[in-house]
C-alpha cells in the first residue's frame, strides 16, 4: 500500500482515535448526542489536526527540544482560535451546540499525541496525511456514535424523525453511559468481522519480538523456559 494512503487507513481503521486508541473521549461523551454535532466536532478537529501537523513537521528541526511541548500548544491554540472564529461566524448553530468543546480542542490528546508521536519525526506530506487519516477516523466514529445515540435516545437522526412516535426513546443513550455502550458495540462489531487493529494483533500474536510493547509477557516466557 502507498505510504500516504497507509496513513489514511491507519487513522480510520488500525489506530482509530476513538475505537482503538480511546483518545478524545471527553468530546465523544459530551457532543455525540446528535449526529450533526458529531460532524461539526469531527471536522473542526480534523482541520486543526491537519494544520498543526503540517506546521509542526515543517518546524520540527527548528523547535528546540526543551520547549517542544509549549511550542506545540501555541501552534495548536492558534489554529483552534481561527477555527472557532470561523465556526462562530459562518455556523452559529454548530457553535452554540458545541460550546466550550471547541476551544478545548487545544488540549485534545489526539492533537498533541499525533504532534509528538508522528509530526515531530516525519515529513510534511506524511504528517498531513496522518492528520487527515486521524481526523477522518475521529469524525466517522464520532458521527456514527452520535447518530446511533440520537436514534435510540431521541428517535431522530440529523434532526429528522426516523422512529415512529409510538416508539418510546431510550433516555439512557443521550446520557454519557450511552456513549460507552455504543462505542463498545462498535468495537464488538470490529472484532466480529475480523478487522485487524494494532492492539488486536498484539493480543493474538504477542509482541512479535518487540519486547518493548509487552515486556511482562516476554519475562513470563523466559521464566517458563
Amino acid at each position: 500500500m502507498n505510504k500516504y494512503l497507509e496513513r489514511i487507513y491507519n487513522g480510520v481503521i488500525k489506530e482509530n482515535p476513538i475505537l482503538v486508541l480511546m483518545l478524545g473521549m471527553c468530546p465523544t461523551l459530551a457532543v455525540s448526542t446528535q449526529a450533526i454535532n458529531g460532524i461539526g466536532m469531527g471536522l473542526s478537529t480534523t482541520a486543526v489536526l491537519i494544520c498543526s501537523n503540517l506546521l509542526i513537521s515543517a518546524l520540527r528541526k527548528v523547535i528546540p527540544d526543551q520547549v517542544r511541548l509549549p511550542a506545540y500548544i501555541v501552534i495548536v491554540a492558534s489554529f483552534v482560535t481561527v477555527t472557532e472564529l470561523l465556526i462562530e461566524a459562518y455556523l452559529p448553530s454548530i457553535y452554540s451546540a458545541l460550546g466550550i468543546y471547541i476551544p478545548l480542542i487545544v488540549v485534545n490528546c489526539i492533537i498533541l499525541g499525533r504532534a509528538e508521536a508522528y509530526a515531530n519525526k516525519h515529513s510534511v506530506g506524511l504528517s498531513v496525511m496522518d492528520g487527515l487519516g486521524m481526523g477522518i477516523g475521529f469524525t466517522l466514529a464520532l458521527t456514527l456514535a452520535a447518530a446511533v445515540r440520537e436514534i435510540l435516545g431521541s428517535g431522530t437522526c440529523f434532526g429528522m424523525r426516523v422512529l415512529p412516535e409510538a416508539v418510546e426513546p431510550i433516555g439512557l443513550f443521550v446520557q454519557p453511559p450511552g456513549a460507552f455502550l455504543v462505542i463498545a458495540l462498535f468495537i464488538i462489531i470490529m472484532n466480529a468481522i475480523g478487522i485487524k487493529t494494532r492492539q488486536r494483533k498484539l493480543v493474538e500474536n504477542g509482541c512479535d519480538g518487540c519486547c518493548a510493547a509487552c515486556t511482562a509477557d516476554c519475562d513470563r516466557r523466559e521464566d517458563v523456559k
